[in-house]
């Protein structure tokens, strides 16, 4: 059973190999000695003998040291250029609903809709998830995702001031998901086999506010995928709030890949932004880093 008080997180990357852990071992082996032996030069007997009576905490100070060291670099410093700082937020207006009263708004705008397990979102959230959002399977609506995605921007477009600026552009030859999103999706939808709506924990784009789309996506926490338009209209049209103010965080979908061209060149996200004549549904390039900008991701846990 899974500890009531935390759920485990479900990590996306593969296991680390044999050889890779031999390899990292080596090179950290070969640095302890360098500092090792750089360290021994400077001392005096005096000093030897304060180091070596302080044997089981020095040891425990270096493992420590080590460790600390190795998780620090663990986060990618490609495009790190492309993280810059930003202040922008929510709109005051925005909360974030039930699962129930999510349902029932996806329902009334795709009838087709079979069942969601509103239970799991009464679980406690994921580390850096902001609440539980119901986002349907894209399978249950079309049977290829530029469908779907017409599909819930028409449905948005029904409800708000809209612009679709790649409206008939969302075939896989312009559009194709991030694959990291499509594992993850996967694994949802097999987790909660049987139900078109998913229970899915995320953030609405604060935590990666100021980021490049593909900065975002080498920064991810191993259980963390980010959302693509498909998700990201739904999560509109469930709550509306979120893109409704001029000076609002707007939206990155880089769980999305989009060719400019259809040429194989996926270098640009889908995006959403409003200003005062409604929400517009277009495409950037995929290193924009803006403070006014941000990507919405998810977390995945383990489930009993």
């Amino acid at each position: 059973m899974i500890d009531a008080k935390k759920l485990v997180p479900l990590s996306l990357s593969p296991k680390t190999t044999e050889k890779q852990n031999s390899f990292l071992k080596q090179r950290l082996n070969a640095a302890l000695e360098q500092g090792v032996n750089k360290a021994v030069e400077h001392l005096d007997q005096q000093s030897m003998r304060a180091v070596l009576e302080a044997d089981a905490a020095l040891q425990i100070e270096i493992s420590e040291a080590v460790v600390e060291t190795v998780r620090r670099h663990t986060k990618s410093e490609k495009f790190k250029s492309e993280e810059i700082s930003s202040k922008h937020a929510y709109p005051q207006a925005y909360r974030v609903r039930t699962i129930e009263a999510q349902v029932a708004e996806l329902k009334k705008a795709f009838p087709s809709l079979g069942k969601c397990k509103e239970s799991l979102a009464h679980r406690p959230l994921p580390d850096k998830a902001e609440d539980w959002f119901a986002i349907p399977r894209w399978q249950a609506l079309a049977p290829t995702y530029g469908e779907a995605v017409e599909m819930a921007v028409n449905a948005l477009a029904e409800k708000r001031r809209f612009s679709n600026r790649i409206a008939g552009r969302t075939k896989q030859a312009y559009l194709r998901q991030f694959e990291r999103t499509q594992q993850a999706e996967a694994i949802l939808a097999e987790q909660q086999s049987g139900n078109d709506i998913l229970v899915v924990a995320l953030q609405a784009g604060l935590l990666h506010r100021g980021n490049s789309a593909r900065r975002t996506r080498v920064i991810l926490a191993n259980n963390e995928y980010p959302l693509g338009a498909f998700a990201v209209a739904c999560l509109l049209l469930t709550h509306p709030e979120r893109l409704s103010a001029g000076e609002t965080l707007m939206i990155d979908c880089g769980g999305d890949e989009y060719s400019q061209n259809k040429d194989g060149v996926f270098d640009r996200v889908p995006l959403f932004d409003y200003d005062i004549s409604g929400i517009e549904f277009s495409i950037y390039y995929d290193n924009r880093a803006w403070d006014t900008w941000g990507t919405p991701t998810a977390f995945l846990y383990k489930q009993d």
